[in-house]
C-alpha cells in the first residue's frame, strides 16, 4: 500500500533542527545551515523566539521576537555580509550602527 502525497507545506520557512553549532532552516524548498560563529546573535536565545521566524517579502526574513532581521542573501553568502562574525561584527558591537527606525538590525544585501 502506498501512502498518499504529502499536500504542499504551508510554511514558506521553518527552524527544522537546532544543534550546538547552529542551526536549520527551511526556505522554501532550499535548506541552510546557519552556524552561530556566522549569526552569533541567535546562540543564547530561547528556542520558542528562534521558532517563531517570518518571511514577510520574498528576500527577507524577520524573527519578532528577537527583532533580527536578515536579507535572505546574508544567509546564500555569509562572506558578503558585513553583519557576519566572519567579519568581526556581532550583534552587540555592530548594534548602534545598524539600527533602522524601528531598531531592527538590517544586514547588507
Amino acid at each position: 500500500m502506498r501512502s498518499a502525497q504529502l499536500g504542499k507545506s504551508i510554511s514558506e520557512v521553518e527552524v527544522t533542527n537546532i544543534s550546538k553549532h547552529g542551526f536549520w532552516l527551511l526556505l522554501r524548498d532550499r535548506e541552510f545551515f546557519l552556524p552561530f560563529r556566522e549569526f552569533p546573535w541567535f546562540r543564547d536565545v530561547p528556542v520558542g523566539q528562534l521558532l517563531n521566524v517570518e518571511l514577510p517579502h520574498p528576500h527577507h526574513l524577520h524573527w519578532p521576537n528577537l527583532d533580527v532581521d536578515l536579507a535572505v542573501e546574508s544567509i546564500e553568502h555569509p562572506e558578503r555580509s558585513r553583519w557576519s562574525a566572519r567579519n568581526g561584527l556581532t550583534r552587540a558591537s555592530s548594534r548602534p550602527a545598524a539600527k533602522s527606525g524601528s531598531g531592527r538590525l538590517m544586514p547588507d544585501r
